[in-house]
C-alpha cells in the first residue's frame, strides 16, 4: 500500500525521482496508484532495505506537505498543471508500516535536492529567505541543509541579515480597531460632544492616547466641548500598520513614529547567500561512517566509501561542577582557614529564622529603631511569633531596657513582650553571637574566640551594591580586661592575612557596641580607601543580662563576603555575583583567587 492518489500527471513524479504503481491509466483515471520511491531513493532509507517495507507513513497532513515540497522544489520538467492537480487532488491513508523517520530524511532530502539542482545550472541563490518561498520550502529546514552542505563544502555560503518590523500586540490591535486618534475622531459627532460625555464613550486608555494624538495632527479642538477642526481624516497609523503586517517597506518618518508609539518592534532575519563550494555535486555522495553486520551479509562492504576519521578532532567537553566564586578556595574557605589558623572556633548558624529578642532585644537595640521596621526586616507570617526564650534571662533584658543599670541610664521606654516575640530572617549573624555569649556566660568562664561565615537577609532596594541577601563574616573575641588597642591588633593581624596591611579607623556609632569604629582599607585598584567592615565593643548593658563576669570584655567585628569577592573578581555589580542573573559563564571561567598573597 503506498501514498493513494489521483488525478495527477505521471511525468511530474518521474522528475521527482519517484515511481506511480498500482492500476489505472496513465492520467489514474480508471483506478488507484500508489507513489513509492524509485530504488536510488530507497536506498537512503534504512527500514527500505526490509522486505516488508513497500512504502512511507507518517500523518497525512505531514505527507500531503511533504508531496507538495516535493512538487515545488523540483526540476524545471514538473508542470504547472501537475502543481495544481496535487494541491487539490492528494489522497492519502495511514499505512500498516511505520516509516516516519524516513519521511522526515525524505523531506530534508529534498531541501537538499533543491539547492543542489537549482545550482547545476546557475551561479548562485541570492536569497535563502526568497528561495524557500519561492518554492514552498521551510526556511529553517533550508538554513539546516545549508549549514550541513557547507561543511562538507558542497557549497560556499554567506551570511544575510535584515532588519524588519513586526507589529507589537497593542500594533495588532491598532491595526484591525484603528487608531486611538482616529477611533476619538469617529466618536465625535459634527455638532461636537462634551468631554464628560466623549470619556464614557471610550475607554479610558483610548481616550487619553487619543486625545493627545489628535490634538498633535489639528484635528480636533480640545476643550470642555470637544469639536472637530476638520471634517474627514485619514487614519495614517493603520495604514502603515497594515502595511507592514503585509510585508510592505514603511517611510522612514512612519517607522520613526510607530516605533515611539511602540506599535512596532525590530525583527532581524537571517539567511544565507549560496555559490558552488568546491566539492559542488548535483547530488550528495553518501559515505559510511560504520561497517555493519548487513553489510559483510550483503556482500556490498567493497564497494562502500567510508568517511575519513579525524583523529585530531576534540571530543566533547566533559561536564563538571563549578564552586562559586563566593565558595571557591581563597575566598570563603580561605578567610575560614585564616580565623582557624588565628585560634577561632565556628559557631553555627544553621537557624536563617530568628526572633526579635536575639537578633535585636538581646544586642540592647530599641524596640523603636528604625533597623527593627517592616521595610528594613523581613517578618515572618507564619509561624509569626517564637515561644521558647529563657525567661529569667529575658527579665533582665527588659530592666535594662526600661530602667537601665551597670552604669546605663537604659532607653526609659515600655518594653514590649510582644515585640520581642516575633519571628524574622535574620538580618546579622550577631544573633548568633549572642545565644552563643548568652550560653558561655551559663558555666564557669572560659575565654573564647567565634567566628561566622553565613548569609543574613534585609528588606533593602536591590542596586548595584546592595542586595536583600548576603553573607556576612563575623569575629569575636571573649576574655578579660580586653580593650580598644587589642581590638585594632586583631584586626590588624586578621586584614594581613587577606593582603590588607594598610588599615584606617573612625568612629561611628551601634546600638550594641562602644567604642564602635569603621575599618578602612586604601585599594590600589580605586586608588582611594574603601571601607571594609565594622567593628566595635560590646556594650555591658549586653553582656551583664547574660551573666558575664564584670570583668569581661568582647571585642567582635564584621564584613560582607561579596565586598572583598567583587574586589578579588573585579566585579563591579552584586547581582552578577550572587542571585538568580548570575552568568553560570562566570562561573565556569573565573580562576582561584589567592588572598594575601603579592
Amino acid at each position: 500500500m503506498g501514498l493513494m492518489c489521483s488525478s495527477v500527471d505521471s511525468d511530474f513524479f518521474d522528475s521527482m525521482g519517484l515511481a506511480l504503481t498500482g492500476g489505472g491509466d496513465e492520467k489514474f483515471g480508471g483506478g488507484e496508484q500508489s507513489l513509492m520511491p524509485t530504488p536510488d531513493r530507497a536506498e537512503r532509507c534504512v527500514e527500505a532495505r526490509c522486505p516488508k517495507v513497500q512504502t512511507f507513513q507518517t500523518e497525512a497532513t505531514t505527507l500531503s506537505a511533504q508531496v507538495t515540497i516535493m512538487q515545488l522544489s523540483s526540476s524545471p520538467n514538473a508542470s504547472a498543471a501537475g502543481a495544481a492537480q496535487i494541491a487539490r487532488g492528494l489522497d492519502y491513508r495511514p499505512l500498516s508500516h511505520s516509516c516516519a523517520d524516513c519521511v522526515r530524511s525524505l523531506i530534508l532530502d529534498m531541501e537538499e535536492e533543491a539547492i543542489l539542482s537549482y545550482l547545476e545550472n546557475r551561479e548562485e541563490i541570492a536569497d535563502s529567505g526568497q528561495f524557500a518561498s519561492e518554492r514552498g520550502l521551510d526556511h529553517d529546514k533550508v538554513v539546516n541543509v545549508i549549514k550541513s552542505l557547507h561543511g562538507y563544502r558542497y557549497i560556499d555560503a554567506q551570511d544575510i541579515k535584515r532588519e524588519t518590523w513586526v507589529l507589537t500586540e497593542e500594533g495588532h490591535t491598532y491595526a484591525v480597531a484603528g487608531s486611538p486618534e482616529m477611533q476619538l475622531f469617529l466618536a465625535i459627532p459634527p455638532e461636537g460632544i462634551s468631554r464628560e460625555e466623549l470619556q464614557k464613550k471610550l475607554d479610558p486608555t483610548i481616550f487619553k492616547i487619543g486625545s493627545s494624538q489628535a490634538a498633535k495632527n489639528k484635528w480636533l479642538d480640545m476643550g470642555k466641548h470637544i469639536s472637530r477642526k476638520v471634517q474627514h481624516a485619514e487614519d495614517r497609523v493603520k495604514n502603515v500598520l497594515i502595511e507592514i503586517k503585509d510585508g510592505k517597506a514603511p517611510e522612514t518618518e512612519d517607522v520613526k513614529a510607530l516605533k515611539t508609539r511602540k506599535l512596532i518592534a525590530p525583527l532581524i532575519w537571517k539567511g544565507y547567500s549560496v555559490r558552488k563550494g568546491p566539492n559542488y555535486a548535483p547530488k550528495r555522495k553518501k559515505v559510511a561512517t560504520d561497517l555493519t553486520r548487513e553489510n559483510m551479509q550483503r556482500d556490498d562492504w567493497k564497494d562502500l566509501e567510508f568517511k575519513e576519521y579525524n583523529f585530531c578532532a576534540k571530543g566533547q567537553p566533559a561536564e563538571g561542577g563549578h564552586l562559586h566564586p563566593l565558595l571557591k578556595e581563597r575566598v570563603r574557605q580561605q578567610l575560614k582557614m585564616i580565623f582557624l589558623q588565628m585560634g577561632f572556633e565556628e559557631m553555627p548558624t544553621n537557624n536563617f529564622v530568628e526572633s526579635s529578642f536575639w537578633n535585636f532585644d538581646a544586642l540592647f537595640q530599641p524596640q523603636q529603631h528604625p533597623a527593627r521596621d517592616s521595610h528594613d526586616t523581613f517578618f515572618l507570617q507564619a509561624p509569626s511569633t517564637t515561644k521558647q526564650l529563657p525567661e529569667d534571662y529575658v527579665e533582665r533584658v527588659k530592666e535594662i531596657h526600661e530602667s537601665g543599670g551597670y552604669g546605663s541610664r537604659g532607653y526609659a521606654y515600655e518594653w514590649k513582650r510582644d515585640e520581642a516575640n516575633k519571628n524574622l530572617l535574620r538580618t546579622h549573624t550577631t544573633a548568633v553571637s549572642s545565644r552563643m555569649l548568652y550560653l558561655l556566660a551559663q558555666n564557669s568562664f572560659l575565654p573564647k574566640r567565634y567566628f561566622s561565615i553565613d548569609r543574613v537577609f534585609r528588606n533593602e532596594a536591590v542596586d548595584r551594591t546592595h542586595l536583600a541577601e548576603f553573607h556576612q563574616i563575623e569575629g569575636l573575641v571573649c576574655d578579660r580586661g580586653l580593650t580598644l588597642g587589642d581590638l585594632i591588633g586583631v584586626l590588624h593581624d586578621f586584614f594581613s592575612r587577606l593582603g590588607m596591611e594598610n588599615l584606617r579607623f573612625k568612629p561611628a556609632y551601634n546600638p550594641y557596641t562602644e567604642p564602635s569604629m569603621e575599618i578602612f582599607s586604601y585599594h590600589e585598584g580605586f586608588k582611594k580607601w574603601v571601607e571594609i567592615g565594622n567593628s566595635g565593643i560590646f556594650r555591658p548593658e549586653m553582656l551583664r543580662p547574660m551573666g558575664l563576669p564584670e570583668d569581661v570584655r568582647v571585642i567582635a567585628w564584621g564584613l560582607s563576603l561579596e565586598r572583598p569577592t567583587m574586589i578579588l573578581y573585579g566585579i563591579d555589580n552584586i547581582r552578577d555575583l550572587f542571585g538568580h542573573k548570575v552568568d553560570l559563564g562566570l562561573i565556569k571561567r573565573n580562576p582561584i583567587c589567592r588572598l594575601g598573597v603579592k
